[in-house]
């Protein structure tokens, strides 16, 4: 790395991660495709809109789609320290072929998150419950590793927007963060943004400063933010040129906020 505390690529993963030297991230969180776009129709600030988010959200089928799911996993586990962690955010559209694929690879699942949102978008079509949560999968290199896991930040640190999260109790495996703020889309928007206050969380719960943390599938940018924000570095790859641009807006303004510290 250089002085910049940040990397970003524009390339496939699989290839950008080919060429990276085995074991060199502390952490990498990861939010793959979920493989949704196929015509349906969702609910957003109250209009109807399409699912459709482009071609790199399309579904091949679902062997095709488990193949995709273990290229990139087997790709991050070649480049995670040995004591190093991933996280893999997901719905129940893919998070399930992604934790299979983690244990057939030698991933040893430490947890399953439920990342509540308390404001979720409703069920447009009456006929389902309300999705209204993600699921986060937290796991080590090996089941024999020792991973990084901050558990007097969790326990005491402030989590006032919580509800679930009681004072100097433990942190529990069900997190109610919103969705992204308006001034998390200042410089534009991501279909799958993740709020800064859930990668925060995960940041400080699974990394020490200056650690390396990656995201292979950076969209707007906002895990370099968090890990910017917190004395961590970071590298970022997106195959999307304009969500590269976004990114690099976002971290240019966390580290700008950073060094004036």
């Amino acid at each position: 790395m250089t002085k910049k505390q940040y990397r970003l690529y524009c390339a496939d993963c699989l290839e950008k991660l080919a060429e990276i030297p085995e074991n060199t991230f502390d952490m990498i969180f990861a939010d793959p495709p979920y493989l949704l776009s196929n015509g349906g129709i969702t609910c957003k600030n109250g209009c109807v809109v399409s699912v459709n988010k482009g071609d790199w959200d399309k579904s091949h089928g679902l062997s095709e789609d488990f193949e995709f799911h273990k290229r990139w996993l087997c790709a991050c586990h070649r480049v995670l320290k040995p004591n190093g962690t991933l996280w893999v955010s997901g719905t129940y559209h893919s998070i399930y072929s992604c934790g299979f694929a983690m244990q057939l690879l030698g991933f040893h699942i430490l947890n399953d998150i439920a990342w509540f949102k308390p404001n979720a978008s409703p069920n447009m079509s009456c006929r389902y419950f309300t999705a209204s949560h993600e699921t986060l999968l937290w796991a080590r290199k090996s089941k024999n590793a020792k991973h990084t896991f901050n558990y007097e930040a969790m326990k005491s640190g402030y989590f006032p927007k919580d509800f679930i999260k009681k004072p100097d109790c433990q942190m529990r495996s069900v997190w109610a963060i919103g969705t992204p703020t308006k001034s998390e889309k200042i410089y534009g928007k991501h279909p799958t943004q993740k709020p800064v206050e859930l990668l925060e969380r995960i940041v400080l719960a699974s990394t020490n400063p200056g650690d390396l943390i990656l995201d292979p599938f950076m969209g707007s940018g906002t895990t370099g933010v968090a890990a910017l924000k917190h004395g961590r570095r970071f590298v970022g790859i997106d195959t999307v040129s304009q969500f590269i641009e976004l990114a690099e807006k976002r971290l240019y303004d966390a580290s700008e906020k950073k060094d004036k510290k």
